[in-house]
């Protein structure tokens, strides 16, 4: 199924994103999406543009100072302050493009203190042309995108035992929802499931009780890949048990970008050793669900 398009813009002034015709165009228009890529969290500046309008800044101390914007201490930084966090609403400010706020902005990032980044950008708008990002910004370096998919067959694969009704899991009757994710882990890295003594890559082995499948199918799509998207491939999934399977469940797992300033909604997220922040839908065979959520050290906890 289609899961694209999405763009990669290099070089794109921060100022592009709040004129006035952009907002009008895409952020009123729709959910538009935008992320800088090549940037990494802990080190360098980086923005996301919210499909509610919310433009996020994390920025190192120099340029937050340079660009005279107010903003917030990142809640990460620790006792010396070396990141800040500034939110800008451009649902706001289109609102009223006379406003001394909206001035201000404007002349911070055009001519206080303009910045560059590489970004990718995405918008979902019902009916719209999907060439017009294209179009819009055919002055920069932009490319349009699909995401990667790969398909393949693990063979033998030991799985744990699931019940709908039992999250916790039951002794020697199911596994529990961390155990389930943490196995999950395992068959996206391709490790070894037996914990065999010569293995000095892996020590997991698979929880109790389980079963060995003759084969299962791994899916993995690779992209900037939009919340209304993944609905519809969460629709298929539910899809899949109209008719009777074998298969007592299937899962649906999104791991969101490691360098993102935000995790869910608008909450910080920080990177410290790995930058995890995802969830895994499991869609079982009788239409019950769980939804697992997870984050690192430097995030608050999902809503």
């Amino acid at each position: 199924m289609e899961t694209g398009p999405y763009y990669s813009v290099k070089n794109l002034p921060l100022h592009e994103l709040i004129t006035h015709e952009f907002i009008n165009t895409f952020v009123k228009k729709g959910s538009c999406y935008a992320l800088t890529y090549n940037t990494n969290i802990d080190e360098d500046n980086t923005v996301a543009l919210l499909p509610n309008g919310k433009l996020i800044l994390s920025l190192d101390k120099d340029t937050y100072e340079e660009t005279g914007l107010q903003g917030r201490p990142s809640q990460y930084s620790g006792r010396k302050i070396m990141k800040f966090i500034v939110s800008i609403d451009l649902m706001d400010l289109s609102f009223n493009l006379n406003s001394k706020k909206y001035e201000r902005v404007c002349w911070s990032f055009k001519e206080k203190k303009p910045l560059e980044f590489d970004f990718l950008l995405a918008w979902h708008h019902t009916g719209a042309e999907e060439s017009t990002m294209m179009s819009y910004f055919s002055n920069y370096r932009i490319q349009e995108h699909q995401p990667k998919i790969a398909l393949s067959t693990v063979p033998e694969l030991q799985c744990p035992v699931l019940r709908s009704s039992a999250l916790r899991g039951e002794p020697e009757a199911a596994c529990s929802a961390p155990e389930l994710l943490d196995w999950l882990g395992a068959v996206f890295s391709h490790a070894e499931l037996n914990n065999e003594p010569h293995n000095f890559i892996s020590a997991y082995c698979c929880p109790q009780p389980s079963t060995v499948v003759a084969k299962a199918y791994l899916c993995t799509i690779t992209g900037f890949i939009l919340p209304e998207k993944i609905c519809l491939l969460l629709e298929q999934l539910c899809r899949y048990f109209d008719e009777p399977k074998l298969a007592p469940w299937v899962t649906l797992s999104v791991q969101g970008f490691a360098d993102s300033p935000v995790s869910w909604r608008e909450n910080e997220h920080g990177f410290r050793k790995g930058g995890e922040h995802l969830y895994n839908f499991v869609i079982f065979n009788n239409q019950d669900y769980w939804l697992q959520m997870a984050v690192g050290a430097n995030d608050d906890c999902p809503p």
